[in-house]
């Protein structure tokens, strides 16, 4: 039985299922069986399926010697041992030196609806390798720590992957944060750069950027030079080892190098909230990442070479760093970057988006979808939201009620959801349904991805059967 109550959909249990759409099944990459049939390999053949799919997602300058390593007893694990990549390359080159040249790899839309930049692979990639050249000219070097703490801007995707490209490390900090979480993730990381802005734009607000940035790097003697993104033109001081962004790339040249990494070398830190103790900087190293990072992407999401995909994640979490920037320009995909909330400077701000660029994978947290929900179903009406195929969550759990709402209002009852589990810790998507692959229900985060074998614990810590 269903009922109406404020706008939301009420089902049975029984009737709360919902198996995927035939016509996506007939075009999915993987389906149930396909599903059932390689999640097998993974698990008894890991090293074969790992191997294979290595070989496939990402361009190495040097194959692998073996690819796996691990003592769980220890906490070491190691991936592609041997193996030699770039991750910049594989974002880029690879694509802009063949048939996705012209394509698409970034569109941005600022919180200020006429600001808007698209980027194709072959720009994008001139982009990195100027700011990549700029680094090299303040003495950024491989190994070296470099702070990120932008706004949803194009600056920010293209300053980590020039740091990928010259094999610095990058740790981004959420631009939402103080100048004292700043300053603590700084010191901890032994940053000797800082990238910033003069603000940033939030509901129509001035956010002053620079304002935390100066107060941070008074109490950090290891950063040496401060590079100043020009985004909202709000007064700020410039001090002596300080630069703009624009002055420095007009300078800059597009060739660059990109510096051959181990498999194993570090890609980036990124430092926990902190909402259960003093944040951890959880270390990514380059070729298991990459390669996880891009097969989930394309698995989960089901992405297809002609898709138009959004996740509204900010980069400043570790959602934005797999599957806004990595996870999708491996895979050679469109993917929108966006600065603004959803519900600014109407609850509709999402739905407008999706129309003008007609998304096709739309991926988002259940907060924002509660935000948006609770103004009413008029708002997602007023937009066609025809073009949308695969919805997703993530970050928390999802309500069984903000389920159905989005799956009728904005998927139209025909677009998959999918509820993906895992952490900044893993760096990828571990628990999820398949588009094309899983009957899904609320609140169910369905079954583990190819090579995750899960396992239920009781609170003693012993294992459940």
């Amino acid at each position: 039985m269903a009922d109406q109550k404020k706008g939301m959909v009420t089902l049975s249990q029984e009737d709360r299922k919902f198996p995927p759409p035939a016509e996506l099944v007939a075009k999915a990459h993987i389906t149930k069986e396909k599903y059932e049939e390689m999640y097998k390999r993974s698990i008894e053949d890991s090293d074969g399926f790992w191997g294979d799919i290595a070989g496939e997602t990402v361009e190495w300058f040097k194959k692998w010697d073996k690819v796996s390593e691990y003592d769980l007893a220890k906490g070491e694990i190691k991936w592609f041992l041997g193996g030699k990549l770039n991750v910049a390359y594989n974002c880029l080159d690879k694509h802009a030196n063949g048939s996705r040249k012209d394509k698409l790899a970034i569109i941005w839309q600022g919180e200020p609806k006429e600001d808007k930049k698209t980027y194709t692979y072959a720009q994008l990639r001139d982009e990195v390798c100027k700011f990549a050249n700029v680094l090299k000219s303040k003495g950024v070097k491989k190994g070296d720590r470099v702070a990120i703490y932008l706004p949803m801007v194009p600056e920010l995707a293209i300053s980590m992957l020039a740091c990928t490209r010259i094999g610095a490390i990058h740790s981004i900090v959420f631009g939402g944060f103080s100048a004292d979480a700043l300053r603590d993730r700084i010191l901890d990381s032994s940053c000797n750069m800082l990238i910033t802005a003069d603000g940033s734009f939030r509901a129509g607000k001035v956010i002053p950027l620079k304002k935390n940035s100066d107060a941070a790097v008074k109490e950090c003697p290891c950063i040496e030079n401060v590079i100043v993104v020009q985004r909202t033109k709000n007064e700020v001081t410039m001090h002596p080892k300080e630069s703009w962004w624009h002055e420095e790339m007009a300078k800059a040249g597009t060739e660059c190098e990109p510096e051959h990494m181990d498999s194993e070398d570090p890609l980036f830190i990124l430092y926990t909230s902190g909402s259960t103790g003093k944040p951890k900087g959880v270390q990514h190293t380059t070729g298991g990442y990459l390669v996880y990072a891009s097969t989930t992407f394309k698995y989960v999401f089901d992405y297809h070479e002609e898709d138009i995909y959004w996740c509204t994640a900010d980069i400043g979490w570790v959602t934005g760093h797999s599957y806004i920037v990595y996870g999708p320009l491996n895979a050679g995909a469109t993917s929108i970057m966006f600065e603004g909330v959803p519900t600014y400077p109407e609850p509709d701000r999402f739905w407008e988006i999706v129309e003008d660029y007609k998304v096709n994978q739309f991926y988002t947290a259940p907060t924002a979808i509660r935000a948006v929900a609770k103004d009413g179903n008029e708002w997602p009406r007023k937009h066609d939201l025809s073009s949308l195929r695969v919805l997703g969550t993530v970050g928390e759990p999802i309500n069984p009620e903000a389920w159905m709402w989005y799956y009728e209002q904005i998927g139209g009852s025909r677009c998959p959801i999918v509820d993906t589990w895992w952490q900044t810790e893993t760096g990828g998507i571990l628990i999820t349904p398949l588009p094309g692959a899983t009957t899904i229900k609320p609140g169910s985060a369905a079954r583990p991805f190819f090579g995750v074998k899960p396992a239920i614990l009781r609170e003693d810590g012993s294992k459940c059967d």
